[in-house]
C-alpha cells in the first residue's frame, strides 16, 4: 500500500482554491475521454476498448461506449479534461492523476484498483480512476470486467432517470389493467390510443422528424405449441399494415433472436431493422424489438413491439429506454403489478 499524504495535502489546497471556478462538463454520457500517456495507452488500449466498446445492433453494429484517448501532455488536454466522462489511467506518480487522487480524500491507495471522483475539472463530471502500480497490461486486465460493469450500470441508471424525468404514468398502467388486463409502465410524455385489442403508445417529442419511439401491445388466443419466428414476424406485419400510420418492411440481415425469462414466463424476442418500403420517396428506418409473451392463465399470447426512429443520433440510450418499457410489461394479477421492476 502506498502512502501519499504530503502529496495529497498539497494537491488538495490547489483543488479547493479552484473549485468554485470549475466550468460545466460537456460531452455525451457514453463518450469517454481516456487520459493517460501514449506509452501507457499502447499497453492497455486493446483491453479498455474491448471492455467498453461492446457493439449493439441498431441499424448497424453501434458502439455502446465511444472511447477516445488523449495524452495529458498535449495542449488539447486542457479542453478535453472537462468532458463529462473521464477515465484516468496511471500510477500515483503520474501528474495527470494528481487532482483526482487529491479529491478522493484518501491518505493511501492500494493499486491496482478502480474508484471514482466527481467534479475534478468540471461541474457534473465523473472521473473513473484506474490506478496501477506500473504500466503492465497484465495488471489492468483483471479489472476490465469491473470497469465495464460500473460504467454500464451507471449509464443505464442515467438513461432510466432521464426517460422518467416527467414521471411514471402509473394512472395509465392501472387503467390498462382495468381495460385490457395487462400493464406497461411508460413516461408521461407517451400518447396512447387503441383500436379493439391493439394498443399503441408513442413519444415523438421534441419533433417527429428527429425522434420517434413507439410501443405496440396486442394479443390473440393462446397457443400451447408456441409461436414460431415466422409466425411472429407475420403477426407483426399484419399489425403494421392495419394500424401503423406509415408502412414498414423489415430487413432481417442483422436480425438477432433470443429467449428471455421473466418469473415463470418464457418469451421469445426478435431484433431487426425496419424501413419504409423501397419505393418510398423519403426513406426512413431504425431498430425494432418484438417479443412474443405467452400468458396461458389469461388464454392469450401477446405481441409486444417497440421501434425507434432517430436519424443521425447514437441509438444506444433509446434502445435502453425501449428495453426498460418492454421489461415493465405484465399480464399477471393486479396485486403483482406493484412488484414490477423497471
Amino acid at each position: 500500500m502506498r502512502t501519499t499524504s504530503t502529496f495529497l495535502a498539497l494537491a488538495a489546497v490547489s483543488t479547493v482554491l479552484s473549485a468554485c471556478e470549475r466550468p460545466p462538463a460537456w460531452g455525451e454520457f457514453n463518450h469517454i475521454i481516456v487520459g493517460t500517456s501514449e506509452e501507457q495507452w499502447a499497453a492497455v488500449s486493446d483491453l479498455v476498448e474491448s471492455a467498453l466498446e461492446a457493439r449493439i445492433i441498431t441499424v448497424r453494429a453501434e458502439k455502446t461506449f465511444v472511447v477516445t484517448h488523449q495524452d495529458p501532455f498535449r495542449p488539447e488536454w486542457a479542453r478535453l479534461r472537462r468532458f463529462r466522462q473521464l477515465l484516468l489511467i496511471g500510477t500515483t506518480d503520474d501528474p495527470w492523476m494528481t487532482e483526482a487522487l487529491a479529491l478522493a480524500k484518501r491518505t493511501s491507495f492500494d493499486p491496482p484498483e478502480i474508484f471514482q471522483v466527481q467534479d475534478v475539472w468540471a461541474r457534473g463530471q465523473t472521473a473513473t480512476v484506474l490506478l496501477l502500480t506500473s504500466g503492465d497490461a497484465a495488471e489492468a486486465e483483471p479489472l476490465m470486467e469491473a470497469l465495464h460493469d460500473l460504467l454500464d450500470r451507471q449509464y443505464r441508471q442515467w438513461v432510466r432517470s432521464r426517460m422518467f424525468m416527467t414521471g411514471l404514468n402509473e394512472a395509465l398502467a392501472d387503467s390498462l389493467w382495468d381495460i385490457a388486463q395487462f400493464s406497461i409502465v411508460l413516461p408521461r410524455l407517451y400518447q396512447h390510443r387503441h383500436v379493439d385489442s391493439v394498443f399503441i403508445f408513442r413519444n415523438d417529442n421534441p419533433d417527429p422528424t428527429e425522434l420517434i419511439r413507439q410501443i405496440t401491445v396486442t394479443w390473440r388466443t393462446y397457443s400451447p405449441e408456441g409461436i414460431t419466428e415466422d409466425e411472429l414476424l407475420a403477426w407483426r406485419q399484419e399489425v403494421v399494415d392495419r394500424h401503423f400510420s406509415y408502412p414498414q418492411v423489415l430487413d432481417l440481415e442483422l436480425a438477432q433472436t433470443r429467449r428471455l425469462q421473466q418469473g415463470d414466463i418464457i418469451m421469445d424476442e426478435i431484433r431487426a431493422v425496419w424501413a419504409n418500403p423501397p419505393e418510398d420517396a423519403f426513406p426512413a428506418g431504425g431498430p425494432m424489438i418484438t417479443r412474443s409473451i405467452p400468458c396461458p392463465h389469461q388464454g392469450r399470447d401477446y405481441l409486444v413491439d417497440a421501434w425507434l426512429y432517430a436519424p443521425s443520433r447514437d441509438k444506444y440510450q433509446y434502445i435502453l429506454q425501449l428495453e426498460t418499457i418492454l421489461n415493465s410489461f405484465r399480464c399477471s394479477a393486479r396485486s403483482e403489478l406493484a412488484s414490477a421492476s423497471l
